[in-house]
């Protein structure tokens, strides 16, 4: 019978006994954390098996079993994908949208709860609060649709008012211009998103002990200053960890959603010059080629990309700040 202290706890009762007893205690939350696992492991782990698709001959013909039974290709489809001539297209869309999206979605958040936090009226800032977040449960499809109303170059409500006040001449093309596609994707995905994610920092400013305001009230302490002073480094844990996911997600649309759906369904053929990004186009190439070896080689080295930035992020965060994700 073992006696050492890793299998007996401080009133002698063998630990895997202890932590049983635990667990019954704390069955209801347990039960939550256990669906969560069970979530993740059927449809984020278990389906990575399908990434050896990237190295082999699949034939869509040869079903499941030939993702294990097709023969070994190495990195063809890598280097086919690198050669492909639309390669550098692609990677600059996806790269642009994704980082003009860190630049101008990230700030509007943090900006946003510490004025939301500053307003006195209770009332009006629920309602400004609510109204914020709404968008975040609008789906793409219905954001095109009121993107088709509001900005259509016939008879969209934007072209029709800037017709009428004589600012311009003639209907701007906002839906179909190549060069307007990159900001209708920032400015879409910043209204639809902003005030969500406004929500992470308004919890954390009212983790700050209000005692702190009103001694630096009673110093003398104006608003800015409280806000600089108290307020921004009492939401540095949040915008650290915000940081970070935002940084590992960045070819997906990072901190405000997804740059695959609007680019899907806010590009057409005659803006694909800078709609067309990695994602969309292996969505094309595997699903209306049947390519799906090739696709699933060109998500691979998205997703490698995304593991090595969120890990250098988080290593940077931790150096500069001593905070990080993990």
């Amino acid at each position: 019978m073992k006696t050492d202290s890793s299998v007996i706890g401080n009133k002698g009762a063998p630990i895997n006994r202890i932590t049983w007893i635990q667990f019954k205690r704390q069955l209801y939350p347990q039960t939550f954390v256990l669906l969560g696992v069970l979530f993740l492991l059927i449809f984020s782990y278990i389906p990575m098996i399908g990434i050896i698709m990237a190295f082999k001959d699949y034939k869509i013909s040869t079903g499941v079993q030939g993702i294990f039974t097709s023969d070994w290709v190495g990195l063809k489809y890598f280097y086919e994908f690198v050669n492909d001539y639309r390669f550098y297209d692609l990677v600059r869309n996806t790269l642009v949208i994704s980082i003009l999206k860190i630049i101008f979605a990230f700030p509007i958040p943090i900006l946003f709860a510490i004025m939301l936090n500053e307003l006195r009226g209770m009332a009006f800032k629920r309602i400004v609060q609510t109204v914020s977040y709404f968008p975040h449960f609008i789906s793409w499809v219905v954001v095109l649709g009121l993107a088709y109303v509001f900005l259509s170059a016939q008879d969209g409500i934007v072209n029709t008012l800037l017709m009428n006040l004589h600012i311009i001449d003639k209907p701007l093309n906002i839906l179909t211009d190549p060069s307007k596609f990159w900001g209708l994707a920032v400015g879409s995905a910043v209204w639809k998103e902003a005030g969500w994610w406004t929500i992470i920092f308004l919890a954390a400013i009212a983790g700050i002990n209000p005692s702190l305001y009103e001694a630096a009230q009673m110093d003398g302490a104006g608003r800015l200053k409280r806000i600089w002073h108290i307020t921004l480094p009492g939401m540095q844990g949040a915008v650290i960890v915000v940081m970070v996911m935002s940084i590992g997600s960045l070819l997906g649309g990072g901190l405000v959603g997804s740059n695959f759906e609007q680019a899907f369904l806010l590009g057409n053929s005659v803006n694909s010059d800078t709609s067309e990004i990695v994602q969309t186009y292996a969505f094309k190439v595997g699903l209306a080629e049947g390519r799906f070896a090739y696709a699933t080689a060109i998500d691979f080295v998205q997703s490698m990309i995304s593991v090595f930035l969120i890990f250098t992020s988080n290593y940077l965060a931790k150096k500069f700040s001593g905070q990080g994700l993990f």
